[in-house]
């Protein structure tokens, strides 16, 4: 391998965009990044270079300076000191290599999601923001003369024109049936199906000559002697003269009124912060539910999101404070979905905003809290989904139910999933269960 192709090889690993997706939601800094951009490391490699000394410094075989003539004694090797040209001395290098940062917005976050986990989620619009005016699809029948449909009036005058039009050649030449007068003529055409009228037939029979009366001595002679020719066949002979138009066949085009509806969601976020939730839990919480909130974000046209934290009892929070806080009380989940339901209910509207409710905990609940008042306030919320994470590292404790019991209450449901993240490596299996239980509704 030449040095050209260690170029090329060290390019192509310093191209390398970034670290995989799901190694950076997994083990990654989720913190650097902010709400709308977010960070995944760059390790930077440095091409490799030649440097060049200056010709005055000397060179082999020059013996100026403290540099030795050829042949001449040079003693022993002396150990380099912190002034010399060796290795300077110190510790080994503990300190991380230069890193910069691929940066991406939660859309393209949300695409590389989706493309890594296979998952399909279409937002659903809420609220109709406006009405615009799409194509001219929508027909009625009266409007102003700009918007007639000439084709449609077209159609409907050359299909009407098809179906009454008759030979009249054909016709009077049965009017010289012999022994038969005009309605006699009328009454066979009609058995043929030719629509004529009687006047029609009336006035024809007058002006045949009286030398070519009695020229057929029935209808069967004449028919098997003259040809019928059809609509179509006359048209092509003799060309279009009229269309009979109607005002009942006119019609007149509207454009079509699309509503355009803003994809709204809201989405809540609930923390257990009770003394059981010690730092390995909290940082399982936040690996799961931050690219959760970047995955939605990028979703929808306005993504909004309420942080509450609870042990017992329930209060609001900023995102900024929402994974950091850890209190000493008990727990009460319940406390945390009341203060949801009056949240959503007085400031996201369900017929206007998409809503999702996601809780984490390490499953330790008040005794019957879960079955009595949890579970029934679930029910309650109207939600796109309902999401429940347990985060217990090295499995679930013994008096850990609450999970357990949400499941087998209302995990067939179909808006509602529970999960469980046991160590880091279970975060992308969590966020893939939880999307993909929406994405089936």
């Amino acid at each position: 391998m030449g040095l050209r192709d260690d170029l090329e090889r060290f390019r192509e690993v310093g191209e390398e965009r970034r670290e995989d997706l799901k190694e950076f939601i997994t083990y990654g800094d989720l913190g650097g990044s902010g709400p709308n951009s977010i960070k995944i490391p760059i390790k930077v490699v440095d091409l490799p270079s030649f440097e060049y000394d200056q010709l005055d410094k000397g060179g082999v075989g020059q013996g100026q300076g403290g540099t030795p003539d050829v042949g001449q004694p040079v003693g022993q090797p002396q150990p380099a000191d912190g002034d010399g040209d060796g290795d300077e001395e110190g510790e080994p290098g503990e300190e991380a290599g230069e890193h910069e940062y691929y940066e991406m917005d939660p859309e393209e976050f949300a695409e590389e999601l989706d493309e890594e986990l296979g998952l399909e989620l279409e937002p659903k619009g809420k609220q109709v923001v406006e009405e615009v005016e799409g194509d001219f699809t929508d027909i009625t029948r009266v409007g102003p003369n700009s918007t007639l449909d000439f084709e449609k009036l077209f159609k409907q005058g050359l299909k009407r024109k098809l179906s009454m039009d008759f030979d009249e050649e054909y016709v009077r030449e049965a009017c010289k049936v012999a022994g038969v007068d005009a309605r006699g003529v009328f009454r066979w055409c009609r058995d043929q199906h030719i629509l004529v009228g009687l006047p029609w037939v009336e006035e024809a029979f007058e002006e045949v000559p009286d030398d070519e009366r009695g020229t057929w001595d029935s209808f069967e002679e004449m028919a098997d002697n003259v040809e019928r020719t059809t609509a179509i066949q006359r048209i092509r002979r003799d060309g279009l003269r009229e269309v009979p138009f109607r005002r009942e066949d006119e019609r007149y085009r509207h454009p079509e009124i699309i509503e355009k509806k803003e994809k709204n969601v809201v989405v809540v976020n609930i923390r257990d912060v009770s003394g059981s939730m010690r730092e390995k839990k909290r940082e399982l919480v936040e690996r799961t539910f931050t690219p959760l909130d970047w995955y939605l974000t990028g979703k929808y046209d306005n993504a909004e999101f309420v942080y509450i934290a609870h042990d017992a009892e329930a209060w609001r929070v900023d995102r900024g404070d929402f994974f950091g806080i850890r209190s000493g009380g008990g727990t009460k989940i319940s406390s945390a979905y009341e203060l949801a339901k009056a949240v959503l209910e007085e400031e996201y509207p369900w017929s206007e905003w998409n809503r999702y409710v996601f809780a984490a905990g390490d499953s330790e609940n008040s005794s019957n809290d879960t079955t009595e008042n949890v579970i029934p306030l679930m029910e309650e919320i109207p939600a796109n989904l309902h999401a429940y994470v347990e985060t217990q590292p090295g499995g679930t404790a013994i008096n850990a139910t609450h999970a357990e019991e949400v499941d087998r209450a209302l995990g067939d449901t179909g808006n509602v999933v529970v999960t469980y993240v046991s160590s880091p490596d279970d975060v992308t299996d969590a966020i893939y269960e939880i999307l993909s239980t929406e994405d089936g509704k």
